[in-house]
């Protein structure tokens, strides 16, 4: 029979995850989305590099139509984007703490708001540009596919969607590459460049499917992200940064290939 708690003893603390439960959470964490898509992305790889088509005349539809009726593309969409969101709130789960800030440790804490937008948005002109000039790069030589950012039929809540998608994308690669796997490698005794690198890599390795020049501009932006996230433990500008990249990618492309379509078209 265990005694009362006496009113001025302190409240019992819960033993520390030991590193097994660590490791198993974390690979449960990737299994519902990033690390899954790595699997698919490399697996995609090997099927366009053995495809009968060349790589360069091949398309990846980032944003495809779900259904040919108008209303059930739209159901499909909400619900694709909602559902790929569930990994985001169990990283908030984990990493949730009882007393505010609740997400204090990713530097989610309401506070410097506007200078870490403004951040975000220097973020965008430092790998937005350079990643516009590898896909062009990689168009040229033949080693990308053509990327179809926007590959949702024209209808009035078109743009809508894609912002949510870019707001998804963003929020699901930016909480568990940068929030959560950083707090728990550095939980698990790895130094600050071993968990920038391989954070890193496992971002390009899900952008595989896109083909080689893609899995190293994405690496670029690991290193840079992870470098500077290290330093300032803020999360809010990558968000921003992100959103902003992808936001530009799947509204603008339309556009851009109707005024350049030799680099921006897709193949006939």
């Amino acid at each position: 029979m265990t005694r009362p708690q006496a009113s001025g003893d302190l409240p019992e603390l819960s033993p520390a995850p030991s590193r097994g439960r660590l490791w198993w959470e974390i690979a449960i964490v990737l299994a519902l989305g990033l690390g899954q898509s790595a699997v698919y992305a490399i697996v995609q790889l090997a099927y366009r590099l053995t495809d009968e088509v060349p790589i360069a005349d091949q398309v990846a539809k980032l944003n495809p139509s779900r259904s040919d009726r108008e209303v059930f593309d739209l159901i499909y969409q909400v619900l694709a984007i909602g559902f790929s969101l569930v990994p985001v709130l169990l990283v908030c789960f984990l990493l949730w703490q009882s007393h505010r800030p609740h997400l204090g440790r990713l530097g989610l804490d309401g506070t410097r708001t506007a200078r870490d937008v403004g951040r975000g948005v220097l973020l965008v002109l430092a790998i937005g540009v350079p990643g516009i000039g590898l896909y062009l790069a990689g168009r040229a030589l033949g080693m990308t596919v053509a990327i179809d950012p926007a590959g949702i039929d024209a209808y009035w809540w078109t743009v809508p969607v894609l912002l949510l998608a870019a707001a998804r994308a963003a929020l699901q690669e930016e909480f568990v590459l940068l929030g959560y796997l950083f707090t728990r490698l550095k939980q698990l005794g790895w130094g600050p460049w071993s968990i920038i690198i391989g954070t890193s890599v496992l971002r390009a390795s899900y952008h595989l499917y896109q083909g080689y020049p893609a899995f190293f501009g994405n690496l670029a932006m690991g290193l840079l992200f992870g470098w500077l996230y290290q330093r300032s433990g803020r999360l809010m500008p990558f968000l921003v940064a992100h959103f902003l990249i992808d936001a530009a990618a799947f509204v603008g492309y339309p556009w851009a290939a109707a005024m350049w379509p030799d680099l921006f078209g897709l193949p006939g």
